[in-house]
């Protein structure tokens, strides 16, 4: 075998090493890559089970909700506090403009204040909660105004028509009954604004009012629970309590302050906004109460009696339309009568203008003296 044999067989074998090589170190590189892969996932898994507690129950009850509440009830004006451990009662106070203020004013809400905070003796916490104005209620109370104004309107504007087409009333009393008319029309329409202005501002959710609270709490170990049962604690916290209240309300009089103490509704009321922030500024709290969601099921109201309503109201409708038409018809019936009466009374005095037209007419046949004597005829 010759050098460049030997030397073509080692080239050979030399490429087959290093394609070896290669494949080999392709393999390892894969191995490391997937290995590394593995440890990553498997520690993910054990950071994930870590953070996830085991036998933990994350749905919901009733119960759970009212670990959450940290109180047990609402009455007699109070916040009861778990098992009884904390009586709580807030006093809501109307807010006063301070900048529009003088300033003795200013120093008098300010001595005010100061004389208060110096009279405690006993800790208080003063909350604010901002609510978004909701004016539904107001809405509702408008509309039956204004179905009112509506109908005292339709009345003033038949009365109105008989005087008008009557024919024998006074011009001041026919005078009297338009003004009367025109004003009920300007208060209808008045009263519509009103309502559409209303209904904008219900719409626009960016009204906001702020709702100001001072909160006091008692605490039963004060009075000795285990001498006293339930009930004579809840007294005595409502009786602390209350005279606190007073003694608040009294001292922010001074600084023109009005305040009042919250009773059960108003206090439900407080807590609901402040649990249900976003929900309450669409589901306030009495349409939360109709919906019954405390109730096991639901009922509908009865299909005949929604029926019997939907009935009633286009009697309503039909009844008005009738009467507004019979009304115009009676008008102008009057009206054609009182023409035709007032024909049969002028009879003989149309006849003769009508016989002297005629003369009138034929004066070129019958001759002008002759036309003349036939008219002192028809005079009589």
């Amino acid at each position: 075998m010759d050098n460049d044999q030997i030397s073509q067989f080692l080239t050979i074998i030399l490429s087959i090493l290093l394609a070896v090589l290669f494949v080999l170190v392709t393999i390892f590189i894969i191995l490391n890559i997937k290995r590394k892969q593995g440890e990553k996932d498997s520690k993910t898994n054990k950071e994930s089970e870590k953070i996830k507690p085991k036998g933990v129950d994350t749905s919901y009850n009733k119960q759970s909700i009212f670990d959450f509440m940290e109180f047990d009830k609402i009455e007699d004006n109070m916040i009861i506090r778990k098992d009884g451990t904390k009586y709580i009662m807030a006093i809501e106070c109307q807010g006063v403009n301070y900048d529009l203020m003088s300033g003795l004013e200013k120093n008098s809400v300010e001595q005010g204040f100061l004389q208060l905070l110096n009279t405690l003796r006993y800790p208080i916490q003063l909350y604010i909660q901002t609510r978004t104005v909701n004016l539904e209620s107001s809405l509702a109370v408008y509309k039956n105004k204004l179905q009112e104004i509506r109908n005292e309107y339709v009345r003033k504007q038949m009365e109105y028509n008989v005087l008008a087409s009557s024919g024998n009333r006074p011009i001041k009393e026919i005078e009297e009954a338009r003004f009367e008319l025109v004003k009920a029309q300007n208060l209808y329409e008045y009263g519509q604004d009103i309502i559409q202005n209303t209904e904008k501002m219900n719409f626009n959710k960016n009204i906001l009012k702020k709702h100001y609270y001072v909160i006091i709490s008692y605490v039963p170990e004060e009075a000795n629970k285990s001498e006293y049962d339930s009930e004579e604690v809840k007294e005595m916290a409502f009786s602390e309590l209350y005279t606190k209240a007073q003694s608040i309300i009294g001292s922010l009089m001074v600084c023109n302050v009005n305040g009042k103490v919250l009773n059960s509704k108003e206090l439900i009321e407080l807590l609901y906004m402040a649990y249900n922030r976003d929900e309450a500024e669409v589901y306030e709290l009495e349409k939360a109460l109709n919906a019954g969601y405390e109730e096991l099921y639901s009922t509908a109201p009865n299909v005949l009696e929604k029926r019997m309503r939907e009935i009633d109201k286009q009697i309503e409708k039909e009844a008005m339309e009738k009467a507004n038409d019979a009304v115009r018809q009676a008008m102008d019936n009057k009206e054609r009568e009182r023409r035709l009466k007032e024909k049969e009374a002028r009879m003989n005095e149309l006849i003769d203008t009508m016989a002297k037209s005629i003369l009138d007419e034929n004066e070129a046949i019958i001759g002008t003296e002759t036309k003349e004597e036939a008219k002192k005829v028809i005079n009589g």
